[in-house]
């Protein structure tokens, strides 16, 4: 579905990535794990083309920059204006602005698809609230919505996790799980630990290069996790990380 052949940032000079080479499948979660200024939102944005970087991105074997409308991208919370004047109903439309045009009012059929996605989220209700108004974890949906009325398939997600409740994390689990029986691809960027990384297929820990890539068991190890935190990372309780091995 995707993959990245030596990808390089550098920024003032300084490495954020170094020959980041990787392949994601479709049908698959991946996160993106590793220490704060390791790389992630980077690695995501080199991937969209929103840093100037060295390497090539491919999407099914082609240039990605020739087919940026099969991906779809939720930045972190953090770097939106939620102080914006526009509601969760206009968020959700921009999605449907390189099919509609840039001047020109959208169809019955884009409508119905930002209806559709406000639904699935369970933003409906909300359609025409301000941005800036609604919770965090609603403001999170509002973004996902977003990115569902592309009917893209490849997931960038920035943090999609960060700041949300219960309800609205097992809501996202339950429809990025819809979007992987649908042979879509995920890739996750996030900072959690423990029993709750078992949900992705694969993970891929990062620290500028790629350290470690294949299943939780695998890579949720002591060696990997010192390689990444450093070497004086204290090992974990065995009730937060089950499978942590010393190898």
């Amino acid at each position: 579905m995707l993959e990245t052949q030596g990808l390089s940032v550098n920024y003032r000079g300084i490495p954020a990535l170094q020959e980041v080479s990787l392949v994601l499948e479709p049908g698959q979660m991946v996160g993106l794990i590793g220490p704060n200024g390791a790389g992630k939102s980077t690695l995501i944005k080199a991937v969209l083309g929103l840093v100037p970087g060295k390497g090539q991105v491919l999407f099914r074997g082609a240039p990605l920059k020739r087919q940026r409308q099969r991906l779809a991208y939720v930045p972190q919370r953090s770097q939106i204006d939620w102080d914006y004047p526009t509601t969760a109903w206009n968020v959700v439309m921009m999605s449907q602005t390189v099919s509609a045009g840039w001047f020109r009012p959208p169809t019955l059929g884009h409508r119905q698809a930002v209806k559709a996605a406000l639904e699935q989220v369970g933003m409906l209700d909300l359609a025409h609230r301000q941005i800036g108004q609604l919770s965090g974890g609603q403001q999170q949906r509002v973004f996902l919505a977003r990115a569902l009325a592309q009917g893209a398939d490849l997931y960038l997600l920035d943090e999609p996790f960060t700041g949300v409740d219960k309800k609205t994390e097992a809501l996202l689990l339950r429809i990025f799980s819809n979007l992987k029986a649908q042979g879509k691809t995920l890739l996750v960027s996030c900072h959690e630990w423990g029993e709750a990384l078992d949900r992705y297929d694969r993970l891929l820990l990062l620290n500028q290069k790629v350290l470690a890539d294949g299943p939780p068991q695998a890579v949720m190890t002591l060696d990997n996790l010192q390689k990444a935190y450093g070497s004086g990372l204290q090992p974990p309780r065995s009730s937060q990380f089950p499978y942590l091995m010393a190898g």
